[in-house]
């Protein structure tokens, strides 16, 4: 595994780093309200959430993006090690868009309105998958 992200990947990683960074940092001081919101949305297509406390979701939440912006941002991550992580945020984040009502047209994979917001973070799965594959690949 190559200790150092290589040249190539810094713009996909900055990109992918800042936004989930900025995302994390958003939620730092979520409020009851928007805990509430964030834990409903998560617990309704991952039941098992369904008990964790909303303001401790939102925190962890939180805390879990911070982390992983910052290991996209930091060169000395390996992108293998930084790719896996975020393809694994990414899978949970394209979960709530396939399995949450209302986002998607009737009888497609085609969002909705509402489902734009979550369709987006597809992007997220290309770039994890391509920093696992690069890593894979040159093994």
């Amino acid at each position: 595994m190559k200790l150092l992200a290589r040249t190539h990947q810094f713009p996909a990683r900055l990109a992918a780093g800042a936004v989930i960074l900025n995302s994390g940092l958003g939620k730092v001081d979520a409020d009851e309200q928007t805990a509430a919101g964030l834990h409903g949305m998560a617990s309704g297509t991952y039941p098992f959430l369904r008990d964790m406390d909303p303001v401790a979701f939102a925190k962890l939440l939180s805390r879990s993006e911070i982390a992983l912006g910052t290991a996209l941002l930091a060169p000395f991550v390996p992108s293998l090690l930084a790719g896996a992580a975020l393809t694994g945020f990414a899978a949970g984040l394209l979960g709530l868009y396939l399995k949450t009502p209302g986002m998607r047209r009737e009888g497609s994979l085609r969002p909705s309105e509402q489902g734009i917001a979550l369709v987006k973070d597809v992007w997220l799965l290309g770039i994890g998958l391509s920093l696992v594959v690069e890593e894979l690949i040159d093994r």
